[in-house]
Order: structure tokens, then sequence, then C-alpha cells
């Protein structure tokens, strides 16, 4: 074959297959991630020397540059440019278009790790975190673990942009189960070093799990004929597409990490353990948005590239409105068994200030609905090579939230919950914001039938909510209860009903969403047993 040809066209996953894989593996991952926290949570302590808030704001810093310079490339910046070139010049210039934003972020993140490496210490005590200066034990723990972990951005980064590529490719198994190495290296090194460098030893397991992941996602390009050319082809029309999306793409990733900044900052003088508790609250309502928005979305982003690449918009409109649809109806009941279960989750997964972190949690409801709907429509702006318009939104909404959290976060206002409650009224205005502008460019794609839908569905996440009010009256969180079992019985069986409720309902209203489970379910209960 001319390896210069368009590729042929085989069969792709669909997008329920892919989502099924992405959502299985990422429920495992935040299993282990949940685990991990707990461990951390139960093995470290909450306040005092050597406290679990150096830990987490060791990873402020890396993380910002990491978003900041090199997300932008991964998957929405680069993968419509492969998308384009897979289907229109082959393998051979894909490859060469990969190896050359490779090449460039690697340079590039190199010089990220060794200001990292060697400004520790200063970026921690005058940008993030300025109440540790009064912790000096604190504030060398975290400068520490922030330059064990301070190369994490560039092995991310090759691991991203690798695993572009395979799902460019149609292929999602090891970007799916890369970041579980990561969470087991970190679980492992809580029992291998804690009685000895005790919580730096968390650096050193984030270090180790960040180079097994890229490890896999390496194995992963097993049968897909990359190469890696050593030069960055600058001519490259490609090349320099992805170069003028990148900066807002960027930039859109990193203002989120500054809202992290500003947070972290704002509890580190709201008292010790506060930078913590919010940290584990905003990791628990990641769980979600990960499990139902970036797993689903990820599924659809690369069919919605290929239909913009083979010049069907009408596809591109038609799948781009189930996928929505499809994750608004998964995120209601998700919400819904969220809230009402947020204290049993809490005292399940935490060992300390579980109280605090359920509180905290409650407020991140709202963020955990609209973030989920943003990680695909911010992918419709994507597919067409726009990260302009997300860019422009995300100014006014990291503003908004600097704000908000400012006032908010205050000792007299609502302390570290207040964090949270800006996160969820800023996360509303960008969705909305978002809406207005994409059937301001295109007015058929919000139909009557799809706010039919949509309608149908709130309707239907009513019942879910009097059916979750009605069962932890039920099943109240007692002051006495403690143990897996326990709380894990009453969290399974108010979740059991609020889902149930969901189900029933939607079958009943005739929503398209519940048909595929219902058949499945009918399948699963009349499906005769062949006896031999």
């Amino acid at each position: 074959m001319n390896p210069t040809a368009p590729a042929t066209r085989k069969k792709r996953p669909s997008i329920m297959n892919v989502a099924t894989l992405l959502i299985v593996t990422s429920f495992a991952g935040q299993i282990l991630g949940f685990l991990r926290t707990k461990l951390v949570s139960s093995n470290f302590p909450l306040h005092g020397t050597h406290s679990t808030d150096a830990y987490f704001a060791a990873f402020i810093i890396p993380d910002l540059f990491f978003f900041t310079i090199s997300a932008g490339a991964l998957g929405v910046a680069l993968m419509p440019s492969l998308s384009d070139r897979l289907h229109k010049q082959g393998k051979k210039s894909a490859w060469q278009l990969s190896s050359s934003v490779m090449n460039l972020l690697t340079i590039f993140m190199l010089g990220v790790g060794l200001i990292i490496l060697v400004f520790a210490e200063p970026l921690l005590a005058n940008v993030v975190a300025p109440g540790l200066k009064g912790h000096p034990e604190q504030l060398h723990d975290a400068a520490t673990i922030m330059r064990l972990v301070a190369f994490n951005p560039l092995l991310f980064t090759l691991s991203g942009i690798i695993t572009s590529v395979q799902q460019t490719m149609g292929r999602f198994f090891f970007y799916a189960i890369a970041p579980i190495f990561y969470n087991l290296s970190i679980i492992a090194s809580i029992f291998i070093f804690k009685d000895n460098i005790g919580i730096i030893g968390l650096g050193l397991g984030a270090m180790i799990g960040a180079i097994l992941q890229l490890i896999v996602v390496v194995v992963g390009l097993k049968g897909l004929g990359f190469w890696w050319a050593p030069k960055i082809m600058w001519r490259q029309n490609d090349f320099k597409q992805v170069l003028r999306s990148l900066p807002p793409r960027s930039l859109d990733q990193g203002m989120d990490q500054v809202n992290a900044v500003v947070e972290t900052r704002i509890a580190s003088h709201l008292g010790s353990g506060n930078i913590s508790n919010y940290n584990y609250a905003y990791t628990l309502s990641t769980a979600p948005i990960l499990l139902v928005g970036t797993a689903i979305s990820m599924a659809a982003f690369p069919r919605l590239n290929a239909r913009l690449s083979q010049g069907r918009p009408d596809l591109f409109r038609r799948d781009f409105l189930l996928t929505l649809r499809a994750m608004i109806w998964l995120a209601s009941p998700l919400a819904v068994i969220c809230f009402f279960c947020r204290g049993y989750l809490a005292r399940i997964i935490f060992s300390q200030g579980n109280d605090q972190i359920a509180m905290i949690f409650g407020f991140l409801i709202g963020a955990i609905l609209f973030r989920i709907m943003y990680a695909l429509m911010s992918r419709w702006f994507y597919s067409q090579k726009d990260t302009m318009t997300p860019f422009y939104v995300s100014i006014f909404t990291v503003a908004a939230n600097i704000i908000l959290a400012t006032q908010l976060g205050k000792p007299d206002s609502y302390g570290v919950a207040g964090l949270a409650l800006a996160q969820s009224i800023v996360a509303a205005g960008e969705v909305l914001v978002l809406f207005v502008i994409m059937w301001l460019r295109d007015h058929k794609l919000f139909d009557r039938q799809f706010w039919s839908d949509i309608m149908r569905t709130i309707s239907v996440s009513g019942f879910c909510v009097v059916a979750g009010y009605a069962m932890i009256n039920l099943y109240p969180l007692g002051a006495n209860d403690k143990g897996i079992f326990t709380l894990g019985s009453k969290l399974f069986i108010i979740s059991g009903v609020v889902v149930a409720v969901h189900i029933a309902v939607s079958a009943l209203f005739e929503l398209d969403e519940v048909k595929p489970v219902i058949t499945k379910i009918k399948t699963l209960i009349l499906k005769p047993v062949q006896v031999d």
C-alpha cells in the first residue's frame, strides 16, 4: 500500500461501544482514585505537620503548566487535523504531523520541568499557598513533592499526543486503561513510603505512575504503523493550523488552572485542612464528569471530526444531538444521587473531615451537571477547528469565577463552600452562553424536538428528586453509621431506587434514550436458556 494514499476505509467502532469501554475503564479508574484518596486521607494527617495540604498544593503549578501549554494540543487541537490528514493524505502524512507536534512540545515541556525544579519553593510560598509560609515543614514537603513531579507534565504531554493518534485511528483501549496504572502507583507508594519518607512518597509514586502511563500508551501504538520523525515540519499547513488552534485552547485550559491557583490560595487563608477538604470534594465531583461527560464526549469526538472531514454536516448535527441528549439523560439521575447521597459518599471515602467535604460537595452538584454538558458542547466548536469561541467564553467565566470565589469564599460569607458555589454558578453560565452561540450559528441545531425531549428529561428528573428525598428519609444517615457495609447498603438502595424511577418514568414518557436500556433488560430477563 502506498503510504501517501488516503487510509483504507475501515469499519469504525460505534460511539456506544467506545463510550461503554471508556465508562467501564473510567469507573474502574475512579474506584481506584477513591481508594487512593481514602488511603491518603486515612494514612496522613489533615492538620498539623506533614498534612495533606502540602500534597494537594504541590500539584497546582505542574497542572497549570501542563494544561496551559500542552493540553490544548492534545485531542481538541490535534485530532481534527489528524483526521483530515488521515482521510485525505494517508497515514504517513498523519505521522509527520503528530511527530512535529510531539517534538515541539517536548522541547517546551523540558524547559517547564526545569523551571518547576528550580523554583518550586518560591512558587508555592508566593503564588499557590501563602498560608503555608507559617508552616515550614508543610512548605518543605510541598516543594519536595513538586520537584518530584516536575517532569510529569512532559510525560503526560507525550502520553496525550500518542493517545490522540490512537483515538483518531479508532483505538481507545490503551487510552482508557493507562490512568489506572497511575492510580495504582500512588496507592502502592502509600504503603511503601508512609513509614519512612512519609507524604513525600506520594510524589515519588506520582512520578513513577506517569512513567508507567506513558509506557502503556506506547504499547498501544503496536500495529498502527506509527513512526516518529526527529524534526519539526514548520511549513506544513496542518501543523500551522494546530499552532493557531493551540494558543486559545491552551489559554482556555490554563485559565481553569488559574481558578485552581486562586481557590487554593483562598483556601490556604481559611485555616489548616481547607486546601485538603476542598480538593477532596472537588475530586469527588470529577468522578461523574469523567464517567459521563469526558468518556462519552471523547468517544464521540473522532466520529464528529470524521463527519466534517467527509463533508456531512447533516450527520454531524444528528450525531451531536443524539450524544448530547444521551449525556443529559444520564447526568440527571447522577446529579440527584450525588446531592442526596453526598453525606454517605463522603463518610465512606474520607476518614477525616467528611462532614465538611459533604457540604462542599453539595455546592458542586450544579457544576457536575453543567460540566458534563460542556464536555461535548465545547467539542462542537473544536470539531470545526474553532478554539477561539470557547476561549472567549472562558475569559468571561473565569473572571466571573475569580470574583465570585473571592467574595463567596470570605470567612464571613460561605467560607470554603463559597468556592464550590462559585464553580456551580459559573458552569451554568458558561453552558448557557455556548447554547446561545451555537443556536445563532446553526438555527437548525436545537429544534423543537430537541427541546421537547429535554423538557421531558427534566420532568423525569423531578420524579427522581421525589424518590431521592423519600429514600433518604427511609434510610437516613445516622450519627453512628460507619463502615462500608452499613453505608454502602444504604447508598446502594437509595441509588437503585432513583435509577429505577428514572428508567421507569423515562419509558413512560417514551424517551428515546431509555429504549436501548429497556431492550437490554428484556433480553436479560426473557432470553431463553438453552438446555442440553
